[in-house]
């Protein structure tokens, strides 16, 4: 993912670290005492201290035999340890293995053109590959098919030094090609053989920076999303996270979208623009300078970054439909949505807004949502959005984002701005900034967990503060009440990641991706600085914490997206930006580093050598 390294939150909520420090002494005292209410709402085997070591290998149904004070349990992960010794090539557990698949700039559909280790030349040449930045996606099976389906994955970024082979662009052909290295793509992969390969297929396309899109929802329609030039709704740019749908649809997120915007003239963003961290430069790409709806100082576009910061609907088995965005799910930084089923058959999206200080989200969808379906309606387009406030005892309450709240309709005109300025809504609220909110997963037994990538702009730790700073991260596990569509909740920590840092098969920082399987299992995969090696994907047991690494990337990539097939015996992930575009890091995926070879990001289809469920 990408990083936007400000600020942009400057309301006085109550920080997390408060709350959080309360509630970690509260629980030291729990553990050692009687239980209250957060302990039998999770259960004790929330705070049970980790300590089994299941022996090595599955038993084919995703179990391993561990022991634990010396008691024998049934664990969750019984492989053997991968090591994450660092360099410029990937690791892996001795019970997998592993392939490489459609890395940026192979053909979209086979004997296209490919890079072969460049860079695109035009524009033409880059929407017929895959795309760059790797990360979030999902397997759509075929007739629910292990070995055949397709493959929805976002390409978040690209730099330009990478892309480009320069600094800054040109030209408008050399910002043609940057946008068209932005989005997502929709891949048929079949497995033959024992190798997946793409098959020429016409599901198989690109979703850029230039892709028309419409809008659904409260927002729709509205003058916020109005330029004078009269523009088409179009495009789609750092698609980080993801998420699915009951229906079979994919869902992309657009979480920085203010890095491609900039200003040709003198610009001072609005507070309601800083807040999204709108500025005149942006993060250097330089499409400003040559596409004027990218110009924050043209007023032919006036409201075109109103047009990001959505979550984004693609049907991959449709590939006439447009993109949707769904304004009723807000706009902020969206790093991922997990969707459940909560009573009455409503759809639930559990949502984080990826920036120091910022929110945890949650949306409700109004009604049942076949229902909704078979009225013709989105069950994403009407529905209530939601903020969360973390309280001390280990409770927490969503706050609506409503204009009949008298503390909105102070502010806002209608619902439409309400959504537009989700963040400037949530301040008023009094939501609890949290420690850069980042993927979702919801477990079967209906927690649902969230990773906190880390904050160094924390104020100096003390005795009752033991996170602050918190450069390592962390992540936090709730259980809503009502069956996901309650407006309380109760909440603990699950894992601080400095406490893995003393046993090297365990260590992580900076937890990221996420992933909870149907057994339980939690699939941690990292992005920043590790205490051992490279970023990594990890596997956590829910009930004794045990830790262990099952995949380590290479030098200065992130490991990230989670896809499997239906047995879950194959799994997709992906590095994104291996050595940061340096050929002398790494020349991944060709072996080795110092070569001429460019970089490239690329999904890895990892399986068990025994064939067994991946995790276990």
């Amino acid at each position: 993912m990408t990083v936007d390294d400000g600020i942009s939150n400057p309301s006085t909520n109550r920080p997390f670290q408060d709350v959080l420090a309360t509630n970690l002494s509260r629980r030291k005292a729990l553990i050692g005492g009687s239980a209250t209410a957060a302990i039998a709402f999770f259960g004790a085997s929330t705070v049970a201290e980790a300590g089994t070591a299941p022996a090595k290998g599955g038993n084919g149904n995703g179990h391993g035999k561990g022991r634990q004070h010396g008691r024998f349990l049934d664990s969750l992960i019984g492989f053997a340890a991968c090591p994450n010794p660092g360099g410029p090539n990937p690791t892996i557990s001795d019970d997998y293995q592993y392939d490489i698949i459609i890395p940026w700039g192979s053909p979209l559909q086979p004997g296209g053109p490919d890079i072969d280790g460049g860079r695109p030349t035009t524009e033409a040449e880059a929407l017929q590959q895959i795309g760059m930045g790797h990360d979030g996606m999902h397997f759509f099976p075929m007739r629910n098919r292990n070995d055949h389906g397709l493959l929805c994955i976002n390409h978040e970024y690209g730099d330009n030094t990478t892309v480009l082979g320069k600094g800054f662009p040109e030209d408008l052909e050399d910002v043609r090609i940057s946008q068209a290295i932005h989005g997502a793509a929709v891949v048929e992969l079949k497995r033959h053989r024992g190798s997946w390969q793409r098959v020429r297929s016409n599901y198989n396309r690109r979703v850029t920076a230039n892709t028309a899109v419409v809008f659904d929802g409260p927002v729709a329609g509205h003058p916020l999303l109005d330029n004078p030039a009269g523009n088409v709704p179009a495009g789609t740019v750092n698609n980080c996270a993801n998420g699915s749908t009951p229906w079979g649809t994919y869902l992309t997120c657009e979480e920085n979208f203010n890095g491609y915007f900039g200003a040709t003239g003198p610009f001072t963003p609005s507070a309601r623009q800083a807040r999204y961290g709108l500025s005149a430069g942006g993060f250097g790409y330089g499409w400003h300078v040559f596409d004027p709806r990218w110009d924050l100082t043209n007023p032919e576009y006036v409201n075109e970054a109103n047009r990001f910061g959505w979550i984004v609907e693609i049907d991959p088995m449709n590939p006439t439909a447009p993109p949707v965005k769904h304004t009723a799910l807000g706009r902020f930084k969206h790093e991922g949505i997990a969707v459940t089923t909560g009573r009455g058959g409503r759809i639930v999206g559990y949502m984080g807004d990826d920036e120091r200080f910022d929110y945890i989200y949650k949306f409700v969808s109004a009604a049942n949502w076949r229902s909704m379906r078979a009225r013709g309606k989105s069950p994403l387009s009407e529905g209530r959005l939601y903020v969360a406030r973390f309280d001390d005892d280990g409770t927490g309450v969503w706050l609506e984002l409503t204009i009949g709240n008298p503390v909105l309709a102070a502010e806002f005109a209608d619902q439409a701005e309400v959504l537009t300025y989700a963040r400037r809504a949530a301040d008023l609220l009094g939501a609890t900034p949290m420690d850069r909110p980042e993927w979702t997963s919801v477990a079967p037994n209906g927690d649902v967990y969230c990773t906190l990538t880390n904050n160094t702009a924390r104020s100096v730790p003390d005795a009752a503060n033991p996170l602050a700073p918190n450069p390592d991260g962390h992540i936090i596990r709730w259980r809503d009440r009502d069956q996901h569509v309650g407006t309380t909740f109760e909440w603990d920590i699950f894992l601080l990641a400095q406490d893995t840092h003393a046993t090297a098969d365990a260590a992580f920082g900076s937890p990221d991706g996420l992933w909870v399987d149907p057994d339980g299992r939690v699939f941690i995969q990292t992005d920043g600085g590790q205490p051992f090696g490279n970023n990594q994907m990890l596997v956590a047991d829910p009930k004794t914490k045990e830790v262990r690494r099952i995949f380590a990337g290479v030098d200065g990539d992130e490991i990230t997206g989670v896809a499997v097939t239906p047995d879950r015996r194959t799994m997709f992930i992906n590095t994104q930006h291996p050595g940061n575009g340096d050929p002398t890091a790494t020349n991944f995926p060709v072996p080795g580093a110092g070569g001429p070879q460019v970089p490239r990001d690329a999904t890895f289809v990892i399986t068990r050598k025994d064939g067994g469920i991946i995790g276990s």
